[in-house]
């Protein structure tokens, strides 16, 4: 049975009728979402994105209607002609929308049958992430999966009306583009008319972006979709979306400021919360000192302290060892932790440690009779108080440290901190806080490639300040780069741009990038930049990873419509697939191994 339309239009959904509609007929359509005969009366939950409204069909009102109701079954979708009721006292349904009335069906059209889900489409979700990505089209259905996708609509407007408020112009950029190194690789797209030939998918816009600058645009905006063929986890995809911004003749603070106005419209706007500017700014090298992250979570304390010069003035010989080798020797105090850490949970401690690439820890608890340790024998009592005070240890406190490289010890006190933050309860659910992060180094080196990397991009400009160290210690010099990030997670970074073609060309040295190569690689913006190019700077926002953040959701793959596995596959359509060998040969390719 599929019945025609005609002369049918809806005239509301299933989530907006109420007492005020009492009396009035009207037309839903939807799919059912349970059935209820008791003998007589037979009671439908008619359900669409709005909500649901209960339907009642009574043979002595509508026998027709009645008996078609019968053959009704979940996920078939219907249309329904009947008047509004109120419920009877009583049967109110105060969790419900519309739990104060019922439909009284006059008519019912069923317009599609369906066959049974491979998973219960309402309710709790009973099934494999893999088969619920299999038939996507069913979870959308869920009430819930759709709220996450209106909440992602409403963020996404209100970027747009607050950029277009403040003079910025949304262009598009093309998808089919150069490949370029950007620090991932390129998905790339053979060319048919051009055999031998490759486009790729951009990355980011960065590229273009720069050269609307330098035509003149002044403020450009684009919600966009970017490739990266990267190793997967829960926050990344090999196509996610990007909110891009590039501005002529600013600095650092004017794009920050268009930032502020935007991440505050957001949340006043989509999230009802109102966050305090101007949002804090915390420079590089302090959030490393102090949270061994570029990305701190601010809504808890736990601050790192540096005790390498205390521990290099005890006789323990695995600290001396480290300080010798110019290592350091990090520590936390975890507040109340001398009694909420058994031996057991220190060493389970010790274990997270080693995962985070260490040797292990130790550990001191503060008691009123002093330290707590095996460490205690090692440390005189001035040092012992030194250690106490760096640490702003006090009495019924754990004190874990670790010694290793400067780098590794800071990263490796850095991921503790989230441990025992969780163990503690230390993290609030409902706080959002954020921060700039400010003056990252430019370069890094890189021990394996033994060559310094650009940390952001190699269109970053150096701080004006710096430029004297460029040639002669380059990793001293600071970026003109910022991040911004909510609750330990980095929402969005960008930089103020190089625009002059020779300091370009310095940092391209300095990166081991020959003029040839930068020709090869880069030549058309490098030749733009000859022709008068505005200092300009931008940002980018990782769109799926903020409303991830902002509905509380763990993972990136909740907030896009149809997103890939881990593996990068889409086990809905079976992407990616093998293609035909006439395909290949149009494109003047073939398969290696055959």
């Amino acid at each position: 049975m599929n019945e025609s339309m005609v002369n049918w239009r809806r005239s509301d959904t299933c989530g907006t009728l109420s007492a005020g509609d009492v009396g009035r007929e009207v037309i839903i359509m939807g799919w059912v979402n349970g059935r209820r005969d008791l003998g007589g009366l037979i009671f439908v939950d008619l359900r669409d994105r709005e909500g649901l409204t209960q339907i009642v069909f009574d043979p002595a009102e509508s026998p027709q209607a009645h008996e078609k109701a019968s053959l009704l079954r979940n996920e078939w979708v219907i249309a329904l002609k009947g008047v509004v009721a109120r419920r009877l006292s009583g049967q109110e349904n105060k969790d419900l929308g519309t739990g104060e009335i019922e439909v009284r069906a006059i008519d019912l059209k069923i317009l599609n049958r369906a066959e049974t889900t491979p998973f219960q489409v309402d309710g709790a979700v009973d099934a494999s992430e893999v088969l619920r990505l299999k038939y996507r089209y069913l979870e959308l259905r869920r009430p819930q999966v759709f709220k996450a996708f209106l909440k992602r609509h409403q963020i996404a407007s209100c970027i747009r009306e607050c950029l277009n408020r403040q003079g910025f112009v949304d262009v598009e950029t093309p998808f089919l583009t150069k490949s370029t190194p950007e620090g991932a690789r390129d998905y790339l797209v053979p060319s048919r008319v051009n055999k031998g030939l490759f486009y790729a998918l951009p990355q980011s816009p960065q590229l273009f972006k720069q050269l609307l600058m330098v035509g003149g645009f002044d403020r450009y905006y684009q919600i966009v979709r970017c490739f990266r063929d990267e190793d997967l986890r829960a926050d990344r995809q090999p196509e996610f979306t990007q909110v891009d911004i590039e501005m002529s003749f600013v600095g650092e603070d004017d794009v920050m400021a268009v930032c502020e106005t935007m991440v505050s419209d957001v949340f006043s706007k989509a999230l009802k919360r109102e966050i305090s500017l101007p949002i804090r700014r915390m420079t590089y090298r302090k959030a490393m000192a102090l949270y061994g992250t570029d990305r701190p979570d601010l809504r808890f304390g736990l601050p790192m302290a540096d005790i390498t010069e205390m521990a290099g003035n005890s006789s323990f010989g695995v600290f001396r060892k480290v300080v010798d080798a110019g290592g350091r020797v990090k520590a936390l105090a975890v507040p109340g932790g001398a009694a909420a850490f058994s031996r057991k949970a220190i060493d389970e401690l010790s274990k997270e440690a080693e995962s985070l690439g260490g040797k292990g820890l130790a550990w001191v608890k503060v008691t009123a009779g002093g330290w707590q340790s095996s460490l205690e024998k090692f440390f005189d009592d001035g040092t012992r108080k030194a250690v106490n005070d760096a640490a702003s240890a006090r009495e019924g406190d754990l004190i874990i440290m670790v010694a290793d490289r400067a780098k590794t010890a800071t990263a490796i006190m850095g991921g503790l901190r989230l441990v025992v933050a969780r163990k503690m309860g230390l993290i609030p659910d409902d706080v959002f806080s954020l921060v700039w992060i400010t003056e990252f180094p430019l370069f890094e080196y890189n021990e394996e490639e033994k060559r310094l990397d650009a940390v952001h991009h190699p269109f970053t400009s150096p701080n004006l300040d710096d430029l004297d160290l460029l040639e002669k210690e380059p990793e001293k010099v600071r970026a003109r780069a910022y991040d911004l990030v909510l609750n330990g997670v980095e929402i969005g970074g960008g930089s103020i741009r190089i625009h002059d073609p020779e300091m370009q060309g310095r940092v391209f040295s300095l990166l081991g990038i020959s003029k040839e190569d930068a020709d090869a690689k880069f030549g058309f913006l490098l030749e733009a930049l000859r022709y008068g190019a505005p200092p300009h700077g931008g940002v980018a926002f990782g769109l799926d990873r903020l409303v991830a953040l902002l509905i509380g959701s763990s993972s990136i793959r909740e907030v896009i419509a149809f997103p890939k596995t881990t593996t990068a596959q889409c086990v809905m359509t079976n992407a990616p697939s093998s293609v035909s060998e006439d395909q290949l040969k149009e494109l003047g390719l073939k398969l290696a191994g055959q």
